[in-house]
């Protein structure tokens, strides 16, 4: 069975859902000639190393249906999951806020291409959360450390919004290091994809440190 075969069958997609998922597998493929959108290493894993990476995140947040993925880039993980969740999750929605004009255009014809519920905002994350305050879900992935994460997403978090970070085996220190910062509780869900990753997961900001 192939990575994709098997990514698909444990996510239990509609085979429309698992062309959709194609399509936006061969959008990255075509626009990675002409923008550097992913790490070229990474493609040929493309559905272990992006899809199935960004598809756990559903989980993670059962039924919410409102959610903001910061410095989308390729759309992992925010279009995956708005691709992925369209028909499982009524009313969903996902906005997508990414500073590069250039990917910014490949998230706006590949959410067209695919149908997926998703917004793009073209502008500096900082200029524009203020606007997501009924956000149910905050995410992003290999952006910035916790502590810069905590920083552009505390007006959400401290209104309720969860934050959902996926990390690398540096989890455990960023949170020890945001915590020198900032008052919050979270844990960490174990990724599926790496078990030397795990998922930030943010319940509630209090305040910043003095």
């Amino acid at each position: 069975m192939s990575d994709r075969d098997r990514v698909l069958a444990a996510a239990g997609v509609s085979r429309e859902t698992a062309a959709a998922l194609d399509l936006y597998v061969a959008q990255l493929a075509r626009w990675q000639t002409i923008k550097n959108l992913v790490g070229p290493s990474t493609l040929p894993e493309v559905w272990t190393r992006h899809v199935a990476d960004s598809l756990q995140l559903l989980d993670a947040a059962p039924g919410a249906t409102r959610w903001l993925d910061l410095g989308s880039g390729a759309g992992i993980p925010g279009l995956i999951l708005a691709i992925a969740g369209r028909e499982s999750r009524p009313g969903l929605r996902v906005d997508l806020v990414e500073s590069n004009s250039r990917k910014g255009a490949f998230l706006q014809e590949t959410a067209r291409l695919t149908g997926a519920p998703a917004r793009i905002h073209v502008a500096r994350i900082e200029s524009v959360v203020g606007r997501f305050a009924a956000t149910e879900i905050v995410c992003a992935r290999a952006l910035a450390p916790l502590t810069q994460l905590i920083a552009w997403t505390a007006p959400l978090l401290k209104n309720g919004t969860i934050g959902l970070f996926p990390k690398g085996r540096e989890a455990q220190s960023e949170l020890t290091a945001a915590r020198e910062t900032w008052t919050f509780e979270a844990d960490v869900i174990p990724s599926r994809t790496d078990s030397s990753a795990g998922i930030i997961r943010i319940s509630s900001l209090s305040d910043q440190l003095p």
